[in-house]
Formats: structure tokens, C-alpha cells, sequence
């Protein structure tokens, strides 16, 4: 699995946990941005079959920004972390 859509299912995680902590539901005239990421490590290739467990928690969250620390598994071993940074704007 290419490590760009393991970042990305990453972030869906992030987005899902924020709707869920924040106990919002997702208007219409809302939209999340993926605004940055910190110390992406891939520690081993994930291949066809594996079962990966995504676990996401909320470090911090300022003025609408919310920080991250973000982990990928297989087997309970570490494949992927990252410190993801997610906002919210009215459109």
C-alpha cells in the first residue's frame, strides 16, 4: 500500500475522531482541510492482505486547528507515524 494512502487514511481517522469528540454533526457549509503534517516515518512496507489498525488521538486543539499524533499497524507493529494538523472552515 503506497504510504501516501496510509497518510490519508490517517487523516480520515483524524477527521472522524474530531466529528466524534466534538460531538458535531457535519453541516453542509463545512469543510476540513488537511493542513499539515510533521515527522511522517514508514518503518516497513505494508502489502496486499494486511490488516491495518489506524490509531489517531488529539493532542491539541487551538482556535479551530487541531494537532494530532497519528499511528499505523499491522500485527501490532508500527508501519507509519506522523503528527497530522487538521482546520474547519464555513464556506
Amino acid at each position: 500500500m503506497p504510504g501516501v494512502l496510509i497518510v490519508e487514511a490517517l487523516a480520515q481517522a483524524a477527521a472522524i475522531l474530531t466529528l466524534r469528540t466534538e460531538d458535531t454533526v457535519n453541516k453542509e457549509d463545512t469543510v476540513y482541510y488537511f493542513v499539515g503534517i510533521d515527522g511522517v516515518r514508514f518503518k516497513k512496507p505494508v502489502i496486499a492482505g494486511d490488516q491495518l489498525i489506524l490509531k489517531v488521538a488529539i493532542e491539541r486543539q487551538i482556535k479551530g486547528l487541531w494537532k494530532y499524533s497519528a499511528r499505523a499497524e499491522v500485527d501490532g507493529q508500527l508501519v507509519t507515524e506522523a503528527q497530522l494538523m487538521c482546520t474547519s472552515r464555513s464556506v
